[in-house]
């Protein structure tokens, strides 16, 4: 069978019905329903005549593995997705969890980020094992929980022994093939000046003006030592959180005092050859500059990383690697142009588990999904034109990395 007529079988209706299937379990992130859709997944592949089990991470929680085996000889393929989500906010107008298919989109909590990712491969699997299909190579289908934690799910299924010669992270990237993200972390830069009373004014040093002076100048940063333009073109800070007012305690019954105290908390994102530690000294510098400024404030800056959250590394992969050249001929080929690839914007600055692939095992890879840009707002949804052709594009993939045995 070629090309063409096994990218005809796809069954689009039974493809959306999957994905709406998913879409209705409630899997937030550290809760039994990841866990239930974890079983959901392991039975549906085991259905299809995939070996898959459920695979302990921490706690109570499970990742969901499978493996299509191959005849031998050929290449595997390694795909990631997670299965748990954030929660619903408010403002939906359609149920967040009906898998609700309409003329254009398919919607639900998590059905960007990232079931329709998924859910492509599984049924880019299913499409060619109905086919008769078979490979030379394997492919590895994971199921992860705790990408939201920082990717302790695909940590887990790294350090049990699981892997490839190549990888696709399925992350919403409306098809875009993403080869470089930032690594993130979290920082707290606290400044403390000197309070007067108001009538006294001129005495003091206000640590709410300093930190106003301040946050633009962060906000506008880029790092030292990015290996080109690409690599600064993926660094961010950004300041989500300022509180000041009188004291660490930062007491707001005394309005008439100047703030002595301001705390202001932020993430920054650098690219592959940056480090942490010289986005710190850069981010240092500034204050340095900003003392100068302000004389007598006194300002620090730490790193802080939550309980049970991993740090997600930084991700890259050569533009004329095996894989990139596969997933950009795959695209051309269903959809008939050139399929757009770098360190885009804004999926550039996220984090994904492909960065752990990379780190912890150096496999080449890309990160390319359906969703992206109804991600994470009220009324989450994907394009349902993007959602097949992803299938497709990742059933061609498959067939040129594994070789039809």
């Amino acid at each position: 069978m070629d090309r063409a007529a096994l990218l005809a079988r796809l069954d689009e209706k039974a493809a959306l019905d999957f994905l709406s299937a998913m879409a209705r379990h409630k899997s937030y992130s550290e809760t039994e329903g990841e866990r239930v859709l974890a079983a959901f997944m392991a039975e549906r592949m085991r259905e299809i005549g995939i070996e898959a089990e459920l695979q302990p991470v921490v706690g109570e929680r499970v990742n969901a593995i499978g493996r299509w085996k191959g005849t031998g000889g050929g290449k595997s393929l390694l795909f990631n997705g997670h299965l748990d989500t954030n929660p619903a906010t408010e403002g939906w107008t359609v149920d967040p969890w009906g898998g609700l298919v309409d003329k254009e989109f398919i919607y639900g909590i998590g059905v960007s980020n990232m079931k329709a990712g998924d859910a492509a491969y599984f049924c880019a699997v299913k499409t060619l094992i109905d086919a008769g299909v078979k490979l030379k190579g394997d492919v590895v289908l994971t199921y992860v929980v705790g990408e939201l934690q920082g990717g302790v799910g695909t940590v887990a299924a790294i350090r049990s022994g699981v892997k490839a010669d190549y990888f696709i992270n399925s992350e919403p990237s409306d098809l875009q093939a993403i080869t470089m993200h930032a690594c993130a972390f979290t920082f707290v830069i606290e400044l403390t000046g000197n309070t007067r009373h108001l009538s006294k004014r001129e005495q003091a040093v206000d640590a709410i003006v300093a930190a106003c002076d301040l946050i633009p100048r962060l906000n506008a940063m880029t790092f030292s030592g990015a290996n080109s333009d690409e690599h600064r073109s993926i660094n961010r800070v950004h300041v989500g959180v300022v509180r000041g007012a009188l004291g660490k305690e930062l007491h707001e019954w005394r309005a008439p005092q100047v703030a002595d105290f301001a705390r202001i908390k932020g993430s920054g994102r650098y690219a592959p050859g940056q480090t942490e530690a010289g986005a710190i000294a850069d981010m240092r510098r500034e204050l340095d500059a900003l003392e100068a400024r302000f004389p007598g404030l006194k300002a620090t800056i730490r790193t802080e990383k939550e309980e049970g959250h991993r740090s997600m590394p930084a991700f890259e992969v050569a533009r004329d690697a095996r894989i990139v050249k596969t997933i950009n001929a795959a695209y051309q080929e269903v959809r008939g142009e050139a399929q757009p690839t770098g360190a885009i914007a804004p999926p550039g600055f996220f984090g994904t588990d492909a960065g752990h692939f990379y780190a912890e095992l150096g496999m080449e890879g890309i990160v390319c999904g359906p969703g992206g840009r109804y991600n994470t707002m009220p009324d989450e949804r994907v394009e349902i034109v993007d959602y097949l052709a992803m299938i497709r594009i990742y059933m061609l993939c498959i067939l040129d990395i594994c070789e039809i045995a």
